[in-house]
């Protein structure tokens, strides 16, 4: 009888399973974080590169755009005649850098409008647009706000920086050496 209870306790055992393999799908929270990381910092790399091409450090181009930049953060809080005479300062400075002293220094009022509108290869009407960096530095307080306007001209001028690049890369020009 001894014996007979060993051989169906040994009839009643199982064999031994291995684990079931583990899926590759669906993955691990941490593998699709790992994934989203990556995947941001590809884009952020992606964009810094395609900026820094575009506005090297030390360009006029980046230069440029940051005093443009600055001054449509600030214009909300800066008097109108103070905001235009930075404007047209500035955009005498990106004259001077794309096109040379010596075919910009001479040009003042409406020929300096007529200048920017011909050489604006966006077609912003300067003329009828940039009449207040004209008058506005030099006329008294005005009763109107020209805010919106200013909005404009600075918007303007960004799209002028940042095309004057694309049309230097596309034609191969070099850069003004006479700044």
């Amino acid at each position: 009888m001894a014996e007979v209870m060993p051989d169906t306790m040994i009839t009643q055992l199982r064999d031994i399973h291995g684990l079931d393999a583990v899926s590759w799908w669906p993955l691990a929270p941490g593998w699709w974080l790992l994934i989203i990381g990556a995947m941001v910092l590809l884009l952020t790399i992606t964009l810094l590169t395609r900026r820094l091409i575009k506005y090297p450090p030390g360009s006029w181009r980046g230069e440029a755009r940051k005093a443009l930049v600055r001054l449509r953060r600030n214009a909300r809080t800066m008097p109108d005649k103070k905001v235009a005479a930075e404007l047209s300062e500035i955009l005498r400075r990106i004259a001077i850098a794309r096109h040379g002293r010596k075919q910009i220094a001479n040009l003042n009022g409406n020929d300096w409008l007529n200048w920017l509108a011909n050489s604006d290869p966006n077609g912003f009407d300067w003329r009828s647009e940039a009449d207040i960096l004209l008058i506005l530095p030099y006329a008294p307080p005005p009763a109107e706000s020209h805010q919106q306007k200013l909005q404009r001209l600075i918007k303007a001028a960004l799209q002028l920086v940042a095309h004057s690049r694309r049309k230097q890369i596309i034609a191969g020009q070099p850069e003004p050496q006479d700044v």
